[in-house]
């Protein structure tokens, strides 16, 4: 993956010391810079903590990381790591907090409400081999965003199945038991314009995390679309959608609608449900949450939402699963994704059992 930087503060000796080395760690682990960042897959941004200026990507498979200067003591995530972190259009901050060490802090904040540190200390070589190994999953990585609609929804299924009314039900489900956290208010910190853009980017629609799929036959599923209430699911092409394959080429899901139909993007994690469903015929159901159940086994990295590396990640784990029909995989730092014969199934064997926060390491 090439990378770049942008924003560099002049006179900013810690960051410039930060840029350089992070230039030498990035290039010893296989990565090439380029000097415009708009040639570039990973960007780090290096922002003013009062005006954090985002760079803008023109392509989706382009990935921001910032880097700023955070007043002690950082505390939470949500108080002043997120807002940074949404103001300035990242997948990921990096805020640096002077907490009396040789090195600053490095307080990291992911989309999913994620908060993980490394220390300073004095090994210099070991921290910034520390950071690389947080910002990896991201350098690393591919997203599968794009959807191919198809006008082809067979006319018997405009209006929805059973299956899709079990995905309903679940939905409302998940939000008796308090398991769709809504994202941080985007309103409260972008102007419209770049509410706009994200929106744009990532098919946000502010509303809640998580997702459910269902299988309908041997080679297709429903899923919730990407930014819609999950518990209030009812109309098929725009809360629901049918996922008939993936393109490759095109690195994009495609997707079978009502002719009519204004359709959302589908959620981010489809590529990841198709992978499960399309290896193991007996799965019926998968759900995603945003919450952790105790002795699940877990992805080693934290790769972002959407990225052909996490679907990799958690079909080997379902695979190597003792019963994979019934797997719970724990997505690092991040939540879970739970299969099983089919939503009613999945909340009975395991609606007891989970909780938040998500533990980070």
């Amino acid at each position: 993956m090439e990378f770049s930087f942008f924003g560099q503060k002049e006179g900013e000796e810690r960051l410039a010391w930060l840029r350089s080395g992070l230039q030498s760690v990035l290039e010893q682990n296989g990565h090439r810079f380029v000097p415009d960042p708009e040639d570039a897959s990973l960007v780090i941004n290096f922002a003013d903590p009062a005006r954090p200026r985002p760079f803008r990507r023109k392509a989706q498979a382009v990935f921001v990381v910032t880097v700023t200067d955070v007043e002690p003591p950082f505390g939470g995530p949500m108080e002043k790591g997120y807002p940074l972190l949404v103001r300035s259009l990242c997948n990921l901050l990096i805020g640096l907090v002077d907490e009396g060490h040789a090195l600053p802090t490095a307080h990291f904040v992911t989309p999913e409400q994620g908060h993980y540190v490394v220390e300073g200390n004095e090994d210099s070589e070991a921290y910034l081999q520390a950071v690389y190994d947080r910002i990896r999953p991201i350098a690393t990585s591919r997203l599968v965003l794009n959807n191919i609609f198809e006008t082809d929804l067979e006319e018997e299924l405009w209006d929805g199945d059973d299956v899709t009314e079990a995905i309903s039900r679940a939905g409302k489900t998940l939000d008796e038991l308090n398991l769709l956290p809504t994202p941080f208010p985007m309103e409260k910190y972008l102007n419209k314009r770049d509410q706009r853009h994200l929106k744009l980017l990532y098919g946000i629609g502010g509303l809640s995390y998580g997702n459910l799929s269902a299988r309908l036959d041997a080679g297709r599923f429903w899923m919730s679309a990407s930014g819609v209430d999950k518990s209030n699911l009812r109309e098929i092409g725009r809360d629901i959608l049918l996922v008939k394959d993936y393109d490759q080429e095109q690195n994009a899901m495609i997707l079978s609608v009502p002719p009519n139909a204004d359709p959302r993007r589908v959620s981010v994690d489809a590529i990841e449900h198709w992978m499960v469903y399309r290896e193991h015929p007996d799965v019926g159901a998968i759900l995603h949450v945003h919450a952790w159940m105790d002795g699940a086994p877990s992805t080693e990295f934290n790769y972002p939402c959407g990225t052909y590396e996490l679907g990799i990640a958690v079909a080997d784990i379902v695979r190597e699963s003792p019963v994979p029909r019934k797997a719970v995989v724990g997505l690092k730092n991040h939540g879970l994704t739970i299969v099983g014969k089919s939503m009613d199934e999945i909340f009975q064997r395991v609606g007891g059992k989970l909780y938040q926060p998500v533990p980070m390491s």
